[in-house]
């Protein structure tokens, strides 16, 4: 991706003629150039060249990429050892929170995944041309807590002053600015809404070992396609990955790309998620609604062809012996269809269908089995991620591959073979052994969900583990990750609110079983709208910004946010080892051995959604209510205390 559509030192800015800075431009702009765009550009050629005119050096960027998010700045000017990052509002008489934040998130971009701008003074400032003058805090926007507002009358004055206030003797040099590596992280629904409008996964994942990683997946992926296609084979690739490795991005950008190599192959991304699904579905209809002025019935349809939900496309192949048009399905956290005995129950009290006798993995692949030449299911596996009663993990789809489909073409890592959270029995090891082909790339080992330390998944598996290097840990990566601990949610709340900035989302998650965090105020009972939760903003009650409806682990798996507060009750509390217990009706009551895995599993994913940091809340509580014995709440913030976490005050 270009960096820009067009750069040049200040003074040669300044001497060049503005129809030939619009013409270079308009020639690097892919899209058909909308009138609002051409005249945007005009003004802002034409009010640039009036307010530099007063910096002897310096470099200006117009319509600066910015990858993650799969947008463009308005203007950059480095000038000494600041870089300005300006964003227009042709014709605003306003200076809205929105357009605040998009500034401020602009930044953010740079800071965080732009290693020449890490340690440099980025400053946002918004320009709403026909606003009236507002007073800004220069000095705290370094911090980028706050935006420097002007208009076009007072922007040449208060760039001044920011550079007088702010800069120092120092520069910086552009040739290694320009030439820095980027490495963004974007969260998954960014990722989706970037590749729906065909960016590649090399622009809006890490330039590092991660994007690699993902890039060597996908090449694997579109080999055994390949492969598949040209010797009418059936294949099935299994793709596993640590926690936050980019598991459902490779699903979405696999599905994409045979999109768009060949439309009549029909790819799919299918997620029995019914959350993800949501909010992904929502977001590309959202996007595609702003970006190509679609009605919302079009651009709904349009992202539905893309994702889908697992559990619509099973139903609407039962009973048909035509195969489905689709030739390449990915299914997304394969791990949790269901085992035999949970879809005969589904089938028989909801579709009325007697005596149905294969688990959902066989019937997935039996639909599939139905093209007469060639097909290719991808299952993307998470280890130890099965949080729900019937749901059958990887060793399901292997059983259904021995007893039923050998002719199948089998793909995997070792990484199944060797790593008990993925298969457990000995006989489906051994088999699968001699009659799958093993790659290594197609496991991702590197987590890119938090891109302030790597480490977060290895640090969350020791403490589920209770292991004794948590400490040692903690302490190498948490000026990167923050991880504190608090017995009173007005703290965590407020904390939450203080150390984001711009859009940065925040939020309360819990597990579904925490039922007598319902005193205090934290009810998991009551179902939230995912779409809602993840993408309103902070004006909307149901947005997770206003910190009052929480997200279990049912809606959050698989997504993620940049903050959370983890809010721990005694179903799952410590006692010189993890321990386990149901509220049902008005008590406590042990939990059976099978179910424990589950729960272990759900504050997994609760420890491991929060990109940049959380806070673990544990009730303070005294043994007035026995339903919360102080001893056990208690026992387990000494557990937390003891990992090093520091307490908020």
């Amino acid at each position: 991706m270009q960096k820009s559509y067009y750069n040049n030192s200040i003074n040669s800015f300044l001497e060049e003629d503005i129809d030939s800075i619009f013409g270079k431009l308009s020639k690097k702009h892919s899209h058909a150039l909308e009138p609002l765009q051409k005249e945007a550009w005009k003004k802002q050629i034409e009010i640039l060249k009036r307010i530099t005119q007063s910096l002897d050096s310096g470099n200006i960027y117009f319509e600066f990429s910015i990858p993650r998010m799969g947008k463009r700045v308005d203007n950059i000017i480095i000038v000494k050892d600041l870089i300005l990052l300006l964003e227009f509002k042709i014709g605003s008489s306003e200076y809205p929170k929105h357009d605040q934040n998009q500034t401020i998130d602009y930044c953010l971009d740079l800071v965080n995944f732009h290693e020449g701008s890490h340690d440099k003074k980025v400053i946002p400032i918004l320009i709403a041309t026909n606003a009236k003058n507002k007073s800004s805090d220069i000095v705290n926007s370094t911090n980028l807590e706050k935006c420097v507002l002007c208009n076009e009358e007072n922007l040449e004055t208060i760039i001044s002053e920011v550079i007088e206030v702010l800069s120092s003797e120092t520069t910086i040099n552009i040739e290694e600015w320009e030439n820095s590596i980027y490495k963004p992280t974007p969260t998954i629904i960014e990722a989706a809404q970037a590749l729906y409008k065909n960016h590649s996964v090399e622009e809006i994942s890490r330039n590092d070992a991660g994007r690699d990683n993902l890039s060597k997946t996908s090449e694997i992926i579109n080999d055994v396609i390949k492969y598949s296609k040209e010797n009418n084979k059936k294949s099935i690739c299994f793709i596993t990955g640590v926690p936050g490795a980019g598991k459902t991005l490779a699903g979405l950008n696999i599905a994409n790309e045979r999109l768009k190599i060949d439309e009549d192959e029909h790819s799919v991304f299918l997620s029995g998620n019914g959350p993800l699904v949501e909010v992904l579905q929502e977001a590309l209809t959202r996007d595609t609604m702003n970006n190509e002025d679609l009605k919302r019935q079009d651009a709904a349809r349009k992202a539905k062809s893309f994702i889908q939900n697992i559990h619509h496309f099973r139903d609407d192949n039962l009973g048909s012996e035509v195969a489905p048009t689709e030739k390449v399905v990915v299914f997304d956290e394969a791990q949790r269809a269901w085992q035999k005995s949970s879809v005969a129950k589904f089938m028989k009290n909801k579709k009325g269908i007697e005596n149905f006798d294969m688990s959902e993995p066989e019937y997935l692949i039996s639909v599939m089995d139905k093209h007469t030449n060639w097909c290719c299911i991808v299952c993307l596996i998470g280890g130890g991620q099965e949080i729900n009663t019937g749901e059958a993990g990887v060793s399901e789809w292997i059983e259904s591959l021995k007893s039923r489909f050998q002719n199948w073409d089998i793909y995997l890592s070792e990484k199944i073979l060797n790593d008990t959270v993925y298969l457990k029995n000995e006989e489906l090891i051994n088999w699968v052994e001699q009659n799958g082909q093993k790659r290594s790339d197609l496991h991702l080992s590197i987590s890119i969900r938090s891109f302030r330390s790597e480490k977060v998944a290895f640090l969350v598996q020791n403490i589920l583990d209770n292991s004794n290097q948590t400490l040692e840990i903690y302490q190498s990566l948490k000026n990167n990750y923050p991880i504190y601990l608090t017995r009173d949610i007005k703290l965590a709340k407020n904390w939450l609110k203080e150390i984001s900035k711009g859009s940065e989302r925040i939020g309360i998650i819990a597990s579904s079983g925490a039922k007598r965090l319902r005193s205090e105020g934290i009810s998991v009972k009551e179902k939230i709208s995912a779409a809602d939760w993840f993408l309103n903003y902070d004006h909307d009650i149901r947005s997770s910004y206003y910190l009052e409806d929480i997200a279990t682990e049912f809606d959050i798996q698989g997504l993620e946010i940049d903050y959370t507060c983890v809010a721990w009750d005694i179903n799952m509390y410590y006692d010189e080892e993890w321990k386990f217990q149901n509220f049902i009706g008005a008590k406590w009551t042990n939990m059976n051995e099978s179910r424990q895995n589950y729960l272990l599993n759900s504050y997994r994913v609760l420890l491991t959604r929060a990109r940049q940091g959380m806070v673990i809340f544990i009730p303070e509580v005294d043994n007035s209510d026995w339903t919360r014995p102080k001893k056990l709440y208690d026992s387990t913030f000494e557990y937390f205390k003891s990992c090093g976490f520091d307490i908020l005050e």
